[in-house]
This record gives C-alpha cells, sequence and structure tokens, in this order.
C-alpha cells in the first residue's frame, strides 16, 4: 500500500491565513489515485498561527468546514482513506482537536479526540479536555482490516502511552502533528521510538517551520523497526513510501528466546514499584481537579476507624475528591496516621504519640474502640498510606505537632511526598501558623492551608495570606458567607468542616465552599453531587 504525508507550510501572520489554506487545497489536489491513505496534518482549519480566541474563531469559521469537503472529495477521486485533524463540536457543543478518519467513499468512519490538549489549546480555543478525564481506552478505527492507532502532536511525548496502544494490535498510527518547536531530530527519534514500542508504522504529518530550519516540520514514516521510510524535515509538499501495514517486526524476547513483539518481550518482565502511577492507577491532580468537592475527613470514618487503611481505602475506592488524615512524629523519628494524639482516645494505650516508638505505637490496638469486628487494627505510617493511595485522589495532609520536632517532620513528609510521586495530589494543612512558615521556608511551593480551629479566633483569611497559604478552611462554626467570600477575595479556595448532613452541605455549598470535609461521605457526596 501507498502511503502519503503531507507538509504544509505554516505562517506566524494571521494575514496569511486564506493564501495559505488555498496552496494546501492546491497541495491536496496533487494527491493521486496511487495513494491508499493521505495524511494531513494538525489544525488543517487553522494554516496560521491563532493567537487569540477571535483568531481561532474566525479561522474555523473559514475554513474548518471547507477542509472536511475538500479532504471527503480527495478520499472519493483518489479511492484513498485520508486523515485529517480540524476542530469538531459534538452533540454538546464540546470543541474536541479531532482526527477525522474518512473512508474511500468519502464518509467519515471514526474520529479521534486528542487525549492531550496542551493549556493554550484548552484555554484559547476552547478545547474540551473532559473526555480523557475518565476512564477511555486508546481510540482504533479499522478500515480495510487495517487497525488504525491515533497521537497528535503533544501525544507523543506520553511514552508510557505506547504499551497501552501496543496492547490494541494497531497496525499503522497517525500522528497529525504541529510540534513546531521542537527539533527534528527529536521528532525523529520519538516517532521510531513509538514505532518499535508499539510493533506499528507511524505515519506522521506536521507543518514547515521554513525551509532553512531544523525546528519543527519533521513529517515522516516510521517502521515497526524504528526505520524511516520517509522523512520530509523542512520540505513543503507531499512525500510517500510503500509498505505492507501488516508486515510487522518480531525479534527474540531475550537472547535465545522465541520471538516476539517488544511491548510484548517489556510485558514479560514488568515488576511493581518501578514505574510512574499512570492509567487507572491515577486520578486527576489537584491543579485539574474540578469543584465542589467532597473530602472525606479521616476517611470514610462512619464505617471504619479514623484514619485507618480501611477507612481510607473505603473513601477512596467510593470516589472521594480528597481524603484528609492527620500526621505525627513518633519518639523514633517516624512519621505516623493517628486521630488523636492521646493515644487513650484512639487506641488501647496510654500517653502521647509523640512518646512512643513507632514500635510502640504499632502493637497498640486502633480497632476495638470504633467496633469489634476491627479488633486489632493497627496505625498507618505516612509511607503505607502513599504505598496504597498515591495518585489516586487528592490528600489533605493535616500535621499535627506538639510544637517540637516541627522541621524533622514536614522534612520527613516532603521526602515521602517525593519518593512516592504525589506531589501534584497534596497540600499541607495545619492550625499552626509558625508550622506553615517552616514548611514555606523548607519547600517554596508545596501547597498549604491553614485551618482555624474552633478553639482559634482569627482572621483565617489574613493568616493563611500571611502563611502563603492557597487555601483556608473554617470549621462549621466559623464559616458564614461573608468569611467564605473574603477569602475568595484573596484568592483562596475554602474548605468548611465538618459538614456532616445533606442540610449542612447544601448551606455550605450555597455559602460558595470549595471543598466539604465530612465524617459521613456517603451521604454527604450524595448531596452534593
Amino acid at each position: 500500500m501507498k502511503f502519503a504525508i503531507l507538509q504544509f507550510p505554516y505562517s506566524l501572520d494571521f494575514a496569511d491565513a486564506e493564501r495559505l489554506f488555498e496552496e494546501n487545497l492546491k497541495t491536496l489536489d496533487q494527491c493521486d489515485e496511487s495513494m491508499d491513505v493521505i495524511v494531513l496534518p494538525e489544525y488543517c482549519d487553522l494554516p496560521v498561527y491563532s493567537r487569540s480566541t477571535e483568531e481561532f474563531q474566525l479561522n474555523y469559521d473559514r475554513f474548518n468546514a471547507r477542509i472536511l469537503q475538500k479532504c471527503k472529495e480527495t478520499a472519493v477521486r483518489c479511492n484513498a482513506m485520508v486523515f485529517v485533524n480540524a476542530t469538531y463540536a459534538d452533540e454538546e457543543n464540546c470543541r474536541h482537536n479531532t482526527t477525522h478518519a474518512i473512508n474511500r467513499q468519502g464518509e467519515i468512519v471514526g474520529r479521534y479526540y486528542k487525549v492531550h490538549p496542551t493549556a493554550g489549546e484548552v484555554k484559547t480555543y476552547g478545547i474540551d479536555p473532559a473526555h480523557s478525564e475518565a476512564p477511555i481506552q486508546p481510540t482504533v478505527v479499522e478500515m480495510e482490516g487495517i487497525r488504525f492507532g491515533f497521537l497528535t502532536c503533544y501525544d507523543f511525548y506520553f511514552y508510557e502511552q505506547f504499551a497501552h496502544i501496543a496492547r490494541q494490535n494497531v497496525d499503522v498510527i497517525i500522528g497529525c502533528s504541529h510540534q513546531r518547536s521542537d527539533l527534528q531530530s527529536a521528532l525523529e527519534n520519538m516517532s521510531c521510538f513509538c514505532a518499535y514500542n508499539t510493533n506499528a508504522y507511524v505515519v506522521r504529518a506536521s507543518v514547515s517551520m521554513g525551509a532553512d530550519t531544523d525546528i519543527g516540520g519533521g513529517s515522516l514514516i516510521a517502521s515497526p523497526k524504528g526505520l524511516l521510510l520517509a522523512n520530509m524535515k523542512s520540505e513543503t509538499g507531499i512525500a510517500t513510501a510503500q509498505f505492507d501495514p501488516h508486515d510487522k517486526y518480531y525479534k527474540p524476547a531475550g537472547f535465545g528466546n522465541p520471538d516476539s513483539a517488544h511491548y510484548e518481550y517489556v510485558e514479560i518482565g514488568r515488576r511493581a514499584w518501578t514505574y510512574r502511577p499512570a492509567g487507572s492507577a491515577i486520578a486527576l491532580p489537584d491543579r485539574w481537579a474540578k469543584f465542589p468537592r467532597v473530602c472525606a475527613h479521616r476517611g470514610f470514618k462512619s464505617v471504619a476507624p479514623d484514619n485507618s487503611l480501611v477507612s481510607l481505602g473505603a473513601a477512596v475506592s467510593a470516589g472521594a475528591d480528597e481524603i484528609e488524615f492527620g500526621l505525627w512524629l513518633t519518639k523514633d523519628g517516624e512519621v505516623v496516621s493517628v486521630a488523636e494524639p492521646d493515644l487513650a482516645l484512639v487506641s488501647n494505650g496510654s500517653g502521647m504519640v509523640w512518646e512512643k516508638t513507632l514500635e510502640e505505637i504499632k502493637a497498640l490496638d486502633f480497632g476495638s474502640k470504633f467496633a469489634a469486628p476491627f479488633a486489632g487494627m493497627t496505625a498507618a505510617t505516612f509511607e503505607e498510606i502513599l504505598q496504597k493511595f498515591s495518585c489516586h485522589t487528592v490528600m489533605n495532609v493535616f500535621i499535627g505537632t506538639n510544637g517540637e520536632r516541627e522541621e524533622e517532620l514536614i522534612t520527613k513528609i516532603l521526602e515521602l511526598i517525593r519518593r512516592y510521586d504525589c506531589r501534584q495530589y497534596v497540600y499541607l494543612t495545619s492550625a499552626s501558623a509558625d508550622l506553615l512558615k517552616k514548611a514555606r521556608t523548607i519547600d517554596t511551593t508545596i501547597p498549604l492551608c491553614f485551618c482555624q480551629t474552633d478553639d482559634t479566633p482569627c482572621d483565617a483569611v489574613a493568616v493563611a495570606t500571611a502563611c502563603d497559604c492557597t487555601r483556608v478552611q473554617f470549621s462549621t462554626v466559623y464559616a458564614t458567607a461573608e468569611r467564605v467570600q473574603a477569602a475568595h477575595n484573596a484568592n483562596l479556595k475554602v474548605g468548611i468542616y465538618c459538614t456532616n448532613t445533606p442540610d449542612e452541605a447544601k448551606t455550605a455549598i450555597a455559602m460558595g465552599a470549595d471543598t466539604l470535609l465530612t465524617d459521613d461521605y456517603y451521604q454527604v457526596a450524595k448531596a452534593v453531587k
């Protein structure tokens, strides 16, 4: 089969849009019946750089319908399958960066929504990222027995998804791209790397940033052996390569072993704890997770002991937007999670948590006071919590202190957050302004939250601002619409604790609260959601 890639000229001058679009149509006219598959670049309805929402909309209005119609006509005229990327508005009028798959009859038979739209696309173009915030499988469009997978521009940088695509047994990966700021050598490397790892041909079409630059462009075709079959670099026009998309590359799965695809060889050796969280093991990070949220205070504590792995796990499995738990430093410098520092209140022991070693705390029963079936339950360390729930939900980490060894405690907490790669899922909370200020001197960017407790009358917004916090928490005693508004005026997100009934939740939402901390996750979440 003959595959054709089209590389269009690109301009940063908005005034060039109409001229370049007409040139692009003429390039399409050069396609002929010898071609079986024709691939166009990303955003064919934006032939120039669109710096604003207004410029994007003008280009969309002028070119979107025209390029799609032209590609349908080209498919029929050339008797070819055509892949073109252009903005698409779905039934709910949500915009997507979309690669349209057109069969030889000129019919759109499938669409791929770019999984990783850039921040600029979302903000300026109004591209909706929501489809990739839910569980999804790689898009596969099958035509004439060929399984086509997809990556669009920024998608190519997320190597962890290559194995996921490979599992779909795709034959060709269509890469409608821009990538206007990367070296052509880098684009070649990542495309060959992708082809080799997925055992598929990568057919990438992009735009030229000029004849004399080694930046951008790089429309190419790479084989499953990681070899380039075509490479346009900065040229404009059309390049082709002929190959059988079912001709795969199989190699020994380790010396002396039977042949297999590269990704199959890798699957044999996968081990836990070696890779960053991804796929179903990762939730939306704090910066993207939507508000209002429901935070399970000390976990799902209406069904299991406070701060226990069971309580936190029940909340996570029930879909909690956030979980909250307190951390304390033991006598021997370990970080442990218990609901109250006075061990007599939460276990069969006595004394304060900082007076005991971790071994002594682990010997105590933290379940019997809740209910007999939990007898013998031990306290969890922060590391054990992270081993189970890192990146599974946002964590509101309350730092408990007796006013001593605070720097040691904060440093250990931050080190564990780094070790378990969940910085984007954590914010640190304290009722102590001094502790928060120490945290800020140790780490200049970790998100902080000031918690105003029932027995600390103060201007919580002023304290939070002075401590360089991004959040403030009010108890229901202090929560008022005026205080919430004052916090929002100071660019602070607002949590209210503890909202334990549906009516309290509705009141908190009416005040404008961003996060509701609750002791009864299910009932409150049901009311809020």
